[in-house]
């Protein structure tokens, strides 16, 4: 293809924390996609920009990096591809290194090593109004002339410089740049990254001076956030609130989306006929399957984006990384390494991004005891079965004047996650490996405002691929387990619901016995099943299997029907076994793949099983031996 029509291939790194996901998103706006890179599971995002001159340009947002020696695997996709190494990726003509304004000491060495690997160059300055209100003095000028790069202030977040820095990616694509990356490319060796580490705290001297205007209000927010007892009190009382927004928040949409989806039930049953030898077939496809099966998970979305706005405005507002210190002394305890609270707070969404970001532990055996204990934490797939237990057993009240009752729950089996999580992972540490835990180090990011916008680009991400999530996999899944729950016909003369001749019924009915001591019924195990695909299927498997077992509950809420039909031991069983539910197939592939190993995935598998049957165990028997069965 001609050089000068070709689309430009360009690379942002840059140190976590420095804004660089946000100047992707400020560049790409909705033009991306996002994979993952051949052979390995780290994420791979790619987004297109139009220049105003008619030049397309390819952006990669790769990990987050401190160096180009790469001590972890996401650091290692960095410097691969950055030096024009990974698999099935092109080399990137124009590097764009990220920094955040306000903290330049550190991530000034990776800039230095970045220049040493001789591709074309230009330095985001990003979170530049951040440093202006700072009153932080950088001189722009000479801190140009010693890197030896064109450098482009950006505030990312607000768009700001995002067509000054485009202007100068293309000017970067010199005439002979083409040429030049066929020459080829090394890493600096070591002694040109000790000449760096050196060579950066002169550049810092030099070009950053001393802030006019002391940013002293970080410093006394930390005072308070970062307290040993009162940072954890706030930490603890965060996430009460959150669970708490998680019901009382989010009622009136799951109202009215159930409403929603009741209606389109009942509005297909009025136009499909009931008569026929095929159409009762179609119209329990339809109502029975797909809009029983399907509603049943789209209602929790309002849960799911109010419980990621709270993740989010977290992030954005710099107080993740200052919970990752608040948590290291209670990790550490459990051997657990600092840096796991990321992977454990990202499993709060899903287990596979936890399981991934787990990549930014140097060790192994740290890395591996994380990944392990990951899942235990309370992933967005199981709000929609805990919800819809807590929904038929626990009172919808008000406790002590102002909490909820369902919400306080919610919180009980968030927590009991965490627990388990740590007393699993101390465990490990104990019989499987000794040794100390590697400190924890960590960039304190600077507090910042969120942009609403941002925001609301994430949220609508994350809505969608719940959303992609439901169309690519529940409804497949939904099919077959209708199909499952309707075929074979009942013989001439059978007594019982049609559903027990099923083969949904037969499996169910095979299974009972095993399940029967933790107070599972036939229902219940075939929800299991399909659960392990996706666990937020398990509830669209109960709405199809009690929407065609029972005509009349068909038409009413699944949790009234829950609660009608099960006894409480039983509810609080489902409950105990979704805290320690055996992973789904997705996650495991990723741990097998992460870790290279069939071993460690049975591993987990074998150990979340136990767990799953021996915790709705004691919790049947318990609430049994209290009256609740």
């Amino acid at each position: 293809m001609d050089i000068a029509v070709r689309p430009l291939r360009v690379a942002l790194v840059g140190n976590p924390n420095s804004g660089k996901t946000a100047l992707f998103n400020a560049l790409t706006g909705a033009h991306q996609k996002v994979a993952n890179y051949a052979g390995v599971t780290v994420e791979r995002k790619e987004g297109r920009v139009q220049t105003a001159s008619g030049r397309s340009i390819v952006a990669l947002d790769l990990p987050g990096t401190y160096s180009l020696r790469a001590r972890s695997p996401d650091e290692e996709v960095t410097r691969d591809a950055v030096l024009g190494r990974l698999q099935g990726e092109a080399a990137p003509d124009v590097i764009v290194a990220v920094a955040d304004a306000t903290n330049l000491r550190l991530v000034l060495r990776l800039i230095l090593e970045l220049k040493a690997v001789g591709r074309p160059m230009v330095l985001a300055l990003n979170m530049f109004d951040i440093a202006e209100r700072q009153g932080l003095r950088i001189d722009l000028t000479r801190l140009s002339a010693a890197l030896g790069v064109p450098i482009v202030t950006t505030t990312a977040t607000r768009k700001r410089g995002i067509p000054d820095l485009i202007v100068a990616i293309e000017a970067a694509a010199a005439p002979g740049w083409a040429e030049l990356a066929e020459g080829g490319w090394s890493a600096p060796d070591a002694a040109a990254l000790r000449v760096a580490h050196g060579r950066a705290e002169q550049i810092m001297r030099d070009c950053v001076l001393p802030p006019e205007r002391p940013d002293t209000a970080t410093g006394r927010i930390d005072a308070v956030l970062l307290h040993p007892v009162g940072g954890l009190v706030i930490l603890l009382a965060l996430l009460f609130v959150m669970f708490q927004a998680v019901f009382a928040w989010a009622s009136p949409a799951m109202d009215a989306i159930e409403a929603g989806f009741v209606l389109l039930g009942t509005g297909v049953a009025a136009v499909v006929p009931d008569t026929g030898s095929l159409w009762p077939l179609v119209q329990s496809l339809i109502v029975d399957g797909l809009i029983a099966g399907v509603g049943g998970v789209l209602v929790f979305l309002p849960q799911i984006i109010i419980l990621f706005a709270f993740i989010i405005l977290l992030e954005d507002l710099g107080y993740m990384a200052r919970a990752a210190f608040l948590m290291d002394r209670i990790m550490g305890g459990a051997g657990l390494h600092g840096r796991a609270f990321i992977p454990l707070l990202s499993s709060f969404a899903c287990a596979i991004p936890g399981v991934m970001a787990a990549r930014v532990i140097d060790a192994r055996r740290d890395r591996l005891t994380t990944i392990m204990v990951a899942p235990l934490m309370t992933c967005s797939a199981r709000i929609p079965v805990y919800t819809l237990i807590i929904a038929a057993f626990i009172p919808n009240q008000t406790v002590w004047g102002f909490a909820s009752l369902q919400g306080l729950v919610m919180f009980g089996l968030y927590a009991t996650g965490i627990v388990s999580a740590l007393a699993v992972s101390f465990l490990i540490r104990k019989v499987f490996w000794r040794g100390a835990v590697e400190p924890f180090m960590m960039e304190l990011p600077a507090y910042k405002l969120p942009d609403a916008k941002n925001v609301l680009f994430n949220l609508w991400l994350r809505a969608k691929v719940f959303m992609e999530r439901a169309a690519r996999i529940i409804l497949p899944l939904m099919i077959l387990v209708w199909a499952a729950s309707t075929f074979p016909y009942p013989p001439q003369g059978a007594t019982g619901p049609a559903i027990d001749y099923s083969f949904a019924g037969m499996i169910g009915h095979a299974l009972e016995p095993i399940f029967a001591p933790i107070g599972f019924n036939w229902q219940m195990v075939v929800a299991l099943i399909p659960g392990m695909a996706a666990r937020e299927v398990a509830v669209a498997a109960l709405g199809s299997v009690y929407a065609i077992a029972d005509a009349e509950a068909a038409g009413s809420l699944l949790a009234t029907t829950i609660a009608a039909q099960w006894p409480l031991a039983t509810g609080l069983a489902f409950l105990a076994w979704y805290v320690f539910a055996p992973q789904c197939v997705a996650t495991l592939g990723v741990v097998k793949r992460e870790l290279n190993s069939w071993k460690w995935m049975w591993v987990m598998v074998v150990y979340m099983f136990a767990l799953a049957y021996l915790a709705a165990f004691v919790t049947y028997r318990v609430a049994v031996a209290l009256g609740g069965g």
